[in-house]
C-alpha cells in the first residue's frame, strides 16, 4: 500500500522563498569573508615590511629588532585568528597591533627612540610610509568588520 502527498502550488512557493532575515545573514557573513582575508594580507604585508628592515635593525638597535620579531610572530598569531575563528576580538587585536606600530613611527619620527634618533623627522622613508599606509587600512578594515559583526549580533 502506498501512500502519495500533494502539495498547493501556493505551499511550494512558499518553502522556496529565503526569509529576509537569513539573506541579510549570508551578506553579512560574506562581507565579513572580505574583510577577514583584507585584515590577514595586509597583516602580512606589515610582517613582511618588518622583516625586510629587520637587518638593519639588528645592527643599528637590537632592541628594535627584538620588537620588530615580536610584531612579526603577533601578526602571524592575529592572522591565523582571524582567518580561523574571526571574531570580534580578533578583529580589534589586529586593529590594535596596526595601532601600536602607528604609534612606534610617530615617536621615532619625532622625539626618536633610546639610541635610535636618526630617523627623527624622517616622515617620507619609503617602507615607514608603506608601513603606516598597510596599518591604517588595517585599522579600518578590522573596525569595519567588528561593526559587522554588531549587526549580525555575534
Amino acid at each position: 500500500m502506498s501512500t502519495t502527498t500533494t502539495r498547493s502550488s501556493a505551499e511550494g512557493a512558499q518553502s522556496t522563498q529565503v526569509p529576509a532575515d537569513t539573506a541579510s545573514t549570508r551578506v553579512i557573513d560574506q562581507h565579513l569573508l572580505a574583510r577577514r582575508i583584507t585584515v590577514a594580507l595586509s597583516l602580512a604585508v606589515v610582517a613582511s615590511i618588518h622583516i625586510l628592515d629587520l637587518p638593519g635593525k639588528f645592527a643599528e638597535t637590537p632592541y628594535l629588532a627584538i620588537a620588530y620579531i615580536g610584531l612579526i610572530i603577533a601578526s602571524a598569531v592575529t592572522i591565523e585568528r582571524v582567518l580561523v575563528v574571526g571574531t570580534r576580538l580578533d578583529f580589534l587585536a589586529a586593529a590594535a597591533l596596526s595601532a601600536l606600530v602607528i604609534v612606534g613611527f610617530i615617536i621615532n619620527r619625532t622625539v626618536g627612540m633610546p639610541m635610535a634618533t636618526g630617523d627623527i623627522g624622517n616622515w617620507l622613508e619609503p617602507l615607514g610610509l608603506l608601513s603606516v599606509v598597510v596599518e591604517g587600512f588595517v585599522i579600518w578594515q578590522a573596525l569595519v568588520a567588528v561593526a559587522l559583526h554588531r549587526r549580525s549580533g555575534r
